[in-house]
């Protein structure tokens, strides 16, 4: 037993890559989550164990005794449980915003019931990246939406699917008669989609997979009232809609509410203006591959995992916790921050709903594997394995995308001047840097899997980059690295193959 504790973390990390992988594209529909994790996780991870070290004395590795047994496997056991459970599920109480200020699930249910307006019929949630569970929806309802028996353009079929709690990402609470009273979101709302395995946007969940498909501009600016929105931003509820409509579908500005600067107004790429009054929002990013590096969001030195998960849970879900960041209270830099203090979120402990769930939320994030591509389908095998010499070689981008973190360890973040881009967006962040973004699982945005074709691609924190090519081919000319054609596709083919721990 003395080798059994020897591997103990080897132990952790494949139970982190086994629970997750339990959210793959082809999870079956008719189990339900507990009855995979159940019948699946210690076969796969005995698995792997087994085939790499061979079986060590005569009780499996990751045994339900075993478990039982060692405090830190039943512990990650657990908190990856309960983690996922917050990823998909808890709205930190932000009820209290989307829903009793903003009142948006009364534009969700239309004036027919107890709302206003039209209502939000299947066809229009769909139409602007919301995505359904189909684990969620009994086995009924699906064979009505496959034979085309469900009425899309009905907002009670919405409301019915919040119900069933099948909209990923949105919550509602109904009253006794069935009637909407409020409604809140989660993590999942941004970082998830869904394989599409009922039809588009319907389909098994993809946890950290980043909805390029959500215009979260549109969906807000369906609110009745956003005049608390505007009084915060200090303008109008009609240059309120202006700017979130600008945002577009994949995109949310994590820091309109601290500086107010709803435009970029010169986009510069190499020494050239590519556009003015460029929106100031960002690309929403993957909660998937995260494990191993610092800083984890576009700009820099806003922090790793845990703090981003506290800042947007406190002021960007709106939800009801604790948060201390005094470099916020920069009245030059974060003007709307510094006069609101959202660097001193303060909540008693007892009625705290954010805080103690951070750990667990972590802990779960951390276990997503980046998706793996496969030869043949997602990139050229050959070619690929040229892209790896120039990768390392004449091209050098891995002085700064490390195998197989692919983002520097350590302190990962470059001036705009290094990279050859604009300064705003880094301007917006506390050290005026970018963040070294790690490429595992890139060959999904590259493809456009699982979202609107006109969605694919867009790299960059603001998209600006089309396809992986204008991104070599940018760096190419920055750095002046005289790629041939030849080579600058074999080094796509190579970036399209990575993947992350």
């Amino acid at each position: 037993m003395k080798k059994i504790s020897l591997i103990g973390i080897l132990a952790v990390a494949l139970i982190f890559g086994g629970l997750a992988g339990l959210n793959a594209v082809n999870a079956s529909s008719e189990k339900t989550l507990d009855e995979q994790i159940r019948g699946n996780v210690n076969q796969m991870v005995n698995n792997q164990i087994n085939d790499a070290l061979g079986q060590i004395n005569e009780e499996p590795l990751l045994s339900p005794g075993l478990i039982k047994k060692d405090p830190a496997l039943n512990n990650a056991q657990q908190m990856v449980l309960e983690g996922r459970q917050i990823f998909r599920f808890d709205t930190f109480g932000d009820e209290a915003f989307w829903g009793d200020t903003l009142q948006l699930h009364k534009a969700i249910a239309g004036e027919k019931f107890g709302g206003v307006g039209p209502g939000v019929n299947p066809k229009t949630a769909l139409a602007v990246g919301l995505k359904v569970d189909v684990d969620a929806l009994p086995r009924s309802l699906i064979r009505d939406l496959e034979k085309g028996k469900v009425n899309l353009d009905d907002p009670a079929t919405t409301l019915a699917l919040l119900k069933l709690n099948a909209v990923v990402g949105v919550k509602g609470t109904f009253d006794k008669n069935g009637t909407i009273t409020t409604m809140g979101i989660t993590c999942a709302l941004c970082h998830s989609t869904v394989d599409n395995s009922l039809a588009f946007g319907i389909g098994h969940r993809l946890d950290g997979w980043a909805n390029r498909d959500l215009n979260v501009g549109a969906i807000v600016s369906l609110s009745p009232n956003l005049k608390p929105v505007a009084d915060l931003l200090g303008t109008d509820e009609a240059t309120v809609r202006t700017v979130l409509n600008s945002w577009g579908p994949g995109k949310f500005d994590a820091e309109l509410f601290l500086d107010g600067k709803a435009f970029n107004p010169q986009q510069v790429t190499d020494g050239v203006v590519t556009g003015t009054n460029v929106s100031g929002a960002t690309l929403l990013p993957n909660a998937y591959g995260l494990a191993g590096f610092n800083q984890h969001t576009w700009t820099g030195a806003w922090g790793s995992v845990p703090y981003w998960n506290a800042f947007v849970a406190n002021l960007e879900m709106h939800g009801k916790g604790t948060f201390f960041d005094p470099r916020l209270d920069d009245a030059t830099k974060f003007p709307i921050a510094a006069a609101n203090k959202f660097g001193h979120v303060l909540t008693d402990p007892d009625e705290d709903m954010i805080t103690s769930k951070l750990p667990a939320l972590q802990f779960y994030q951390l276990a997503l594997p980046s998706p793996k591509p496969k030869a043949g389908v997602d990139f050229d095998e050959a070619a690929a394995k040229r892209g790896d010499e120039i990768f390392g070689g004449k091209a050098q981008c891995n002085n700064c995308h490390t195998e197989p973190l692919w983002t520097e360890p350590g302190w990962n973040l470059h001036k705009p001047s290094e990279i050859g881009i604009d300064s705003f967006e880094a301007d917006r962040a506390p050290d005026g840097v970018y963040k070294t973004m790690n490429l595992g699982g890139i060959f999904v945005r590259e493809r456009g899997l699982f979202m609107k074709p006109e969605n694919k691609g867009r790299f960059y924190h603001d998209g600006r980059f089309a396809t992986l090519l204008d991104v070599v081919d940018h760096y190419n000319n920055f750095f002046k690295l005289n790629l041939s054609d030849q080579e600058k596709n074999d080094l796509v083919e190579y970036l399209k193959s990575l993947s992350s721990p």
